[in-house]
């Protein structure tokens, strides 16, 4: 019977009161599910974190009041301790509505398409989203010689006051990013740059002072294009305006790829959208009818580098972070389609250029025979390797899928979705025993991949590994149907692991450096060492503070990962004396249980970029071409060799 009874309590279902029912203000909404406002929140260290995107909502809110011409000039600081302010001279929040504009969801001027036609800020987010995740807030309106003021801490005001003031009209943000939701974080310059410059690409004549510094541009997309290029240009770039549209063009001695910077009311669209699909679509199909010859579209477009912008009255994107374009139409209510407004305007202007430009035109045909030219020499090669790829679409034997993608279309995690390219079974195998099947593949390479450099596309379709790879990413025809957001090349932190990872890197740069370009392949960063303490328990204050948050017993053993030779140092000053120190060699010396932790939420990553300043077909040359003796002098050089000691006595 009493069995019974216990057995029938733990059947009985959970009480659900009218206790259970929660309402959430505002800001507590933000603070709860910042995922759904900011996409990520992150450290700073990739482009896409969440302090980015709050610098970004403070300064979409400045450009459209330059785009109502009410302010040419936005000063942005970033302080020592971590803290940003913007001030822009454009016409101030309206005063009465201050609290309102910066605090309460839904609340903004930007439901009024007459008074922002063409907005970048979302409807009554953005800034409401800043301020509840910044543990400072403080708002500043400049109106008709009286100020407004206002502080908030994680989004609950503080203080407000109103006095008279002798500054230019405008607004004032300062914002100090909540350091308990975003552990570690720093900006780094060179994305706040990128997004700087991309704003004023769009904004001809638009001043941004940036810590003091001036950024302009006077002639817009081209002047993105000029300075964001790695290679030289065949002709020089076709820059083309019109009524909300923009756009610019070049073809490079870039074998292969295709390279896009598109924009919408000035935000920067990295995944495209309508709008970019339109102009691919159409600038092929202009340039083939123009030549009246019967081109492939993909002979074309390689090598093409080309920037387009448009202005859409209130412009649906696919997520908060308004990073691809859905809209089909340039008005809400119908009009033309964006399709139909991006084709017209190519197509009578890249036509019209072309005709009065015929060494322009010329070149570009050159380029056009020489894709043709090597698209056919490797035709057969490719239809067998297309044969084989379909095989191995049902059964990879190189690949561990996981069941969400970047293409698929729908789903909430896509953008977690990433693989991870390792060397030898053993590394594959801790990875794909301790990943999330949901979101992380792992393709395994047999062990050190060819040197691709200088070859020709067809080394891709004749070597199998590069061919299942190829087919796994789903690349062959671009990288708009790419299956996974991250590539992340996985090897041990030796000689050979570093050797393998030049190898991988170099594979991207020759033939799909748009994978790159789009910060899609990153370095993972696995820990060096182990450091566990012998003692039971925990006496130092600093100690006791790192493991506050963690589930283990406070009597339990505690184990810190270093990544580096200093973190260390500080670990064992932490643990105290005698600490156990563990080197891991290879990461198939790391086991499954512990792997867990270095693939999950904590991740460290390094994105492998590609900049103007990089020169990146020397560097090439020099590392991954013949063996030449200004290579084997510097080897000889700067040789190090390092003798094993044993630990001396502390």
């Amino acid at each position: 019977m009493e069995e019974l009874d216990n057995i029938n309590q733990e059947q009985q279902p959970v009480e659900y009161t009218d206790d259970n029912i929660r309402h959430l203000s505002d800001m507590d909404h933000v603070r709860t599910r910042p995922g759904m406002y900011i996409g990520r929140l992150g450290d700073g260290s990739h482009a896409e974190d969440g302090i980015y995107v709050l610098l970004k909502e403070i300064v979409d809110n400045s450009i459209d009041e330059f785009k109502m011409n009410a302010g040419k000039r936005i000063e942005i600081d970033i302080h020592e301790d971590l803290a940003v302010s913007v001030r822009d001279f454009g016409r101030g929040i309206p005063q009465g509505k201050m609290i309102e504009a910066v605090s309460m969801l839904n609340t903004g001027g930007k439901y009024d398409s007459k008074a922002f036609k063409k907005s970048v800020g979302l409807n009554g987010v953005g800034t409401k989203a800043v301020n509840a995740l910044s543990s400072r807030f403080e708002v500043r309106s400049y109106r008709e010689g009286k100020v407004r003021k206002a502080i908030f801490e994680k989004g609950l005001l503080q203080s407000d006051m109103t006095e008279d003031s002798a500054e230019e009209n405008g607004t004032y943000i300062y914002f100090k990013p909540d350091s308990t939701l975003f552990l570690n974080y720093k900006f780094r310059t060179e994305f706040v740059e990128t997004m700087l410059r991309n704003y004023t690409y769009l904004n001809t004549g638009l001043e941004i002072y940036y810590n003091g510094r001036r950024i302009v541009s006077r002639n817009g997309l081209k002047d993105l294009l000029t300075d964001t290029m790695t290679t030289q240009p065949l002709y020089p770039i076709i820059h083309l305006k019109g009524d909300d549209i923009e756009i610019a063009f070049t073809h490079t001695n870039q074998q292969y790829g295709e390279e896009y910077h598109s924009f919408v009311n000035g935000q920067h669209t990295i995944q495209g959208g309508t709008h970019q699909s339109a102009f691919k679509e159409h600038i092929a199909r202009t340039i083939k009818e123009f030549y009246n010859k019967n081109y492939e579209y993909g002979d074309i477009r390689t090598g093409i580098v080309a920037a387009i912008a448009i202005n859409v009255e209130e412009p649906q994107f696919e997520s908060q972070t308004k990073i691809k374009l859905g809209s089909l139409t340039m008005e809400p209510n119908g009009g033309v389609s964006v399709n139909k407004f991006v084709g017209d305007f190519i197509k009578n202007e890249v036509d019209n250029f072309l005709h009065k430009n015929t060494d322009i035109a010329e070149t570009i045909q050159q380029k056009i025979q020489e894709n043709e030219r090597d698209r056919k020499a490797i035709a057969g090669v490719t239809k067998l390797a297309r044969e084989r790829a379909k095989k191995a679409n049902l059964h990879n034997r190189k690949l561990r899928d996981c069941r969400i993608h970047l293409n698929d279309a729908k789903g909430d995690r896509k953008e977690e979705s990433c693989i991870f390219i390792t060397e030898g079974d053993s590394a594959s195998g801790s990875i794909t025993k301790s990943r999330d099947v949901n979101t992380q593949a792992v393709f395994s390479l047999r062990g050190k991949p060819l040197n691709s450099f200088g070859l020709t596309k067809k080394v891709v379709y004749e070597n199998e590994e590069f061919n299942l790879l190829q087919a796994a990413l789903n690349i062959e025809d671009g990288i708009d149907g790419l299956r996974y957001n991250k590539v992340i090349v996985a090897t041990d932190a030796d000689v050979d692991g570093m050797h393998i990872r030049l190898l991988m890197i170099t594979f991207f740069l020759q033939f799909f450096p748009e994978l790159i370009r789009k910060g899609h392949v990153h370095i993972l960063q696995t820990p060096l060492f182990r450091v566990r303490n012998r003692k039971k328990r925990i006496r130092k204050e600093a100690l006791k503070e790192l493991m506050k948050d963690r589930q283990e017993d406070k009597g339990d053993f505690i184990t810190l990962y270093c990544y580096s030779e200093e973190e260390r140092i500080n670990a064992i000053e932490m643990l105290g004396p005698d600490p156990e120190i563990t080197r891991f060699k290879g990461l198939g010396e790391i086991s499954p249980d512990e792997f867990k932790n270095f693939i999950g939420p904590d991740i460290r990553l390094e994105q492998v970029t590609l900049r103007k300043t990089d020169q990146v077909k020397e560097l090439l040359e020099y590392y991954m071409g013949k063996n030449t003796m200004e290579r084997q002098n510097f080897i000889i050089n700067n040789l190090v060799i390092e003798e094993d000691r044993p630990d001396e006595e502390e």
